[in-house]
């Protein structure tokens, strides 16, 4: 390869390589805090001022689809086979070839997104009869889901292509512009929801042309930073592209893995629209804040992870793939356990001090508390599996991770049919998902030692110890300060953000102290 065709280096990635993962994925981790921190002011603005609604409920199961889909076009299928693929070719090949697969790639995907979208957009009431079934006993409710649904499909579209656009970013060692691209949407739909909704007939409506705007907004954030390593893509179809057609080779297990998921989904909106109004509602809000761990931690690490553990394949550094597994299990574990034990002890707390209100009574605070505790047991699981899924799609291998997503979402969809008739109403629904995510991760974890790829390093004993003796006293911290949940719906805004600050803050001292003195310095989290 000549110098004068040489890849662009980001300083991004010169900090991956030369300080380690822990600072990429402290930058990823710390962007997506501050999208995740106004993430959490979007739904507290959602909550106090639309309450919980007919309109909320149609909005949160509107606006599911498209983000459910974005898995198989944004972060899931199209993005586990695509960033190997670039990978390699930044690995092995010019700058100008790399060119060559984006715009090729682009074309590709634009192309088969803007057809579905299409179709969507047009057969809309047809296709909510089915994903809405339970609103159909509602005329004014089912009108309002299609409405919205046809007006937030399209960000299937934006966000894709916005996720193309950051997997191109992260490859180059660019991870905070991608990271806090997400704010967007939250400060889109905290404008649309004080600025539009009072000219709204129906005021939710204002929800989803903030999912809209925000996906716009997004993808042209992206572009300016593409063009400063000059990767802009300009959609250019090549038919018969090898490193396209290898792409779709891959995609292909996940394109069956994805029909089981939409299956799943399916199941999972038909029995959340057959539930009492709010039940929606209440899924959303405390899954909401089970993602706020997840999405700002075990997601951060996984962005980083995927293109190393690549180029290690690449290179074949198997010792050190194995070793960068291990390091990023070992951070999801002091992360996702003290996490996954403090939203199950201090649940009602952080629903009363984040959305209770007149719209949002203690009723609603205890059922949606009852289903982030059931999804909080999860937590771990939804993390590791954000890890171990890209030991396989580093070495191009989708097929057993879909494999495995298949089982743990037809246990997902069994558990949700028995949950449902045991009446477990909404919390049955967490409760599958958490399930079947303690499956997947099981299952991903026993096929990366089957094939050799990850083995535990030294020190996990003295690891487990060191969490146990943390988390109790964490635990002892949050139960002492935290008393009677009731009584915190009598103090004043202030007391109680006071006294959730001061629950979080002595949790965490408690669990950090211990930590340290039982012997984990930061040095050791240094990959």
């Amino acid at each position: 390869m000549n110098s004068t065709d040489a890849n662009p280096v980001g300083a991004g990635e010169t900090a991956a390589g030369g300080e380690g993962l822990l600072r990429s994925s402290g930058v990823t981790g710390s962007m997506t805090m501050i999208s995740r921190v106004l993430g959490l002011a979007r739904d507290v603005t959602i909550a106090r001022l639309f309450g919980v609604t007919d309109g909320v409920d149609a909005f949160f199961l509107a606006n599911k689809i498209p983000n459910f889909m974005r898995r198989l076009f944004a972060e899931g299928a199209f993005n586990q086979a695509f960033v190997p693929v670039l990978s390699e070719y930044r690995t092995k090949r010019g700058h100008a070839e790399v060119r060559e697969l984006i715009n090729a790639v682009a074309a590709s995907l634009g192309g088969l997104l803007a057809l579905i979208t299409a179709l969507v957009v047009a057969t809309a009431p047809l296709l909510a009869t089915v994903v809405a079934y339970g609103f159909l006993d509602e005329p004014d409710k089912f009108a309002t889901f299609v409405s919205m649904f046809r007006i937030t499909f399209p960000y299937l579209l934006l966000i894709s292509m916005t996720a193309m656009c950051g997997a191109v970013l992260n490859s180059y060692g660019y991870f905070a512009g991608p990271a806090i691209t997400p704010a967007m949407l939250n400060l889109s739909l905290i404008g649309c929801s004080f600025a539009l909704a009072p000219w709204l007939n129906e005021p939710a409506l204002a929800l989803a042309w903030g999912v809209l705007i925000a996906g716009v907004a997004q993808l042209l954030f992206q572009l300016p930073f593409l063009a400063h390593i000059r990767l802009l893509p300009v959609p250019k179809p090549s038919r018969g592209h090898e490193g396209v057609a290898r792409i779709k080779r891959l995609m292909l297990p996940a394109l069956f893995g994805v029909s089981v998921s939409q299956i799943n989904l399916l199941l999972d909106t038909v029995i959340a629209s057959l539930l009492v109004t709010g039940s929606v509602s209440w899924l959303y809000y405390s899954d909401r804040l089970m993602e706020f761990p997840l999405g700002t931690f075990g997601i951060a690490i996984a962005i980083v992870v995927l293109p190393s553990l690549s180029r290690k394949h690449a290179s074949e550094s198997m010792d050190e793939f194995s070793a960068t597994l291990d390091w990023a299990f070992r951070l999801v574990c002091l992360i996702a356990v003290p996490a996954m034990l403090a939203l199950i002890l201090i649940a009602e707390p952080l629903l009363v001090t984040l959305f209770q209100n007149d719209n949002f009574t203690d009723f609603d605070v205890e059922r949606s508390a009852a289903s982030l505790k059931a999804y909080a047991l999860g937590l771990l699981a939804f993390m590791a599996v954000k890890i171990f899924a890209p030991g396989f799609y580093a070495r191009q291998n989708t097929a057993t991770p879909v494999r495995i997503g298949v089982i743990a979402m037809s246990v997902n969809m069994v558990l949700n049919v028995g949950f449902y008739l045991a009446g477990f109403a909404h919390v049955g629904l967490a409760l599958a998902t958490s399930m079947a995510a303690v499956v997947n991760a099981g299952l991903l974890l026993r096929g990366l030692r089957r094939d050799g790829v990850f083995r535990f390093q030294p020190g996990w004993g003295r690891l487990i110890l060191q969490l146990l003796l943390g988390n109790v006293a964490m635990a002892a911290a949050l139960l002492a300060l935290g008393g009677p949940w009731r009584e915190w719906m009598e103090w004043t805004i202030a007391g109680k953000v006071g006294q959730l600050a001061l629950l979080v803050l002595a949790g965490l001292l408690a669990y950090a102290g211990t930590l340290w003195l039982c012997g984990l310095r930061p040095r050791h989290l240094l990959r």
